[in-house]
């Protein structure tokens, strides 16, 4: 197994940070300071090193320095599956500008198309204080939260998911006329079929493999966890052939026009699918335990699918957690740092109490973040 790690990270004029960086040797890293220092910050320019929108999921824009020029850039260094790269990403030009807002991204230099090319080098997972409320929340955080596990695996998988959502707008705008043009319809209908079952038949593929690894695993520290998927075509998806179902949805599609268009959006299709989640220690849904039960079920899951991707893909994933073990006792804490070090991944954790991490201080690259300042600690 391959165990990627960053060994340089420099931040130019993103979030608060007009320029920051930080050379790393070891596979553990710990930045350390107060609240609104910027902590958060470096995890987030790290997870624009993968598909999407970072683990905040903002706009390229948003991100741009306040009273900076409206640009930003985030390289790193990275010993990964394919030997020593530089990755680098950023908005070269400001989003206000004519022809602005594009994001650059680049491998050693030259110009890639997306941010998917990174995966080559590296994966990413993490876990951020705004995913506490994940099980309580409405099924489309659900939803997000289940394509980052895909796109971790299948690096493909993000492009598919917006297609997919293209699609339908574009078939919901169809339907916006009164006699719209049937073999536009057909045509979108067509596309969007192709789009819904390929991203149903990934996610039904990653979550099988997932549940099957947490049914693996049900003694530990942190909690056993069941998973499922509400939606009728993932349920099938790995048991019927694509055509098959490509061609239900087709006719499901065309048979709820009217209903559809008096709705305004289309009723029924993967992008409703909602993730179903166990806590099975106690046999209840997640969203009926308890704040602290529902923040070790979610540890238990970013564990099992950092694992998932690494033995999936051979490449174990970079981990960020984000005020994570603030909120464990002792006894979870130091086994949460045991089975970190037992992944063999690089992993990446923000807290402001350095007191939190002194169970791993020894073995970790332990920084001092202050407003404009990162330093390592003697």
């Amino acid at each position: 197994m391959i165990a990627p790690r960053l060994t340089r990270l420099s931040l130019t004029e993103f979030r608060s940070w007009r320029t920051a960086t930080l050379v790393v040797e070891r596979r553990l890293v710990v930045l350390t300071g107060p609240n609104g220092a910027g902590k958060t910050n470096i995890l987030e320019a790290i997870s624009f090193l993968a598909p999407g929108r970072g683990l905040r999921r903002a706009t390229l824009d948003a991100v741009a320095r306040d009273g900076g020029p409206g640009t930003w850039a985030v390289a790193a260094e990275v010993e990964g599956a394919l030997g020593l790269a530089t990755l680098g990403t950023g908005l070269a030009t400001p989003a206000a500008s004519e022809g602005g807002g594009a994001r650059k991204c680049r491998i050693d230099r030259e110009p890639v198309g997306s941010a998917t090319a990174f995966a080559e080098h590296l994966r990413l997972v993490w876990l951020v204080p705004t995913m506490d409320g994940l099980f309580l929340g409405p099924a489309s955080e659900r939803r997000r939260f289940l394509d980052r596990l895909v796109l971790a695996v299948h690096p493909d998988h993000g492009g598919r998911v917006s297609a997919l959502e293209r699609s339908l707008r574009a078939r919901n705008r169809l339907l916006e006329n009164p006699s719209p043009d049937p073999h536009w319809l057909d045509a979108a209908e067509h596309e969007t079929a192709e789009l819904a079952v390929a991203v149903a038949a990934a996610r039904a593929e990653t979550v099988q493999r997932l549940a099957a690894a947490l049914a693996e695993k049900r003694d530990g520290p942190f909690p056993s966890a069941g998973l499922a998927l509400d939606g009728w075509m993932e349920a099938e998806a790995l048991d019927r052939p694509a055509i098959e179902l490509e061609d239900r949805y087709r006719t499901l599609l065309r048979e709820s026009r009217g209903r559809d268009a008096a709705a305004g959006r289309t009723l029924d299709g993967p992008h409703l699918t909602d993730l179903a989640v166990l806590f099975a220690p106690k046999g209840i849904a997640a969203r009926d335990a308890s704040t602290g039960e529902q923040k070790a079920l979610l540890i238990t899951l970013v564990l099992a699918h950092a694992n998932l991707v690494a033995t999936m893909t051979g490449i174990a994933p970079v981990v960020l957690l984000d005020e994570v073990v603030a909120h464990l006792d002792p006894g979870r804490r130091d086994a949460l740092f045991e089975a970190l070090q037992a992944l063999g991944a690089q992993v990446w954790m923000a807290g402001a109490d350095p007191a939190a991490f002194t169970g791993i201080a020894a073995d970790a690259d332990v920084f001092e973040v202050a407003p404009n300042r990162v330093a390592r600690t003697p």
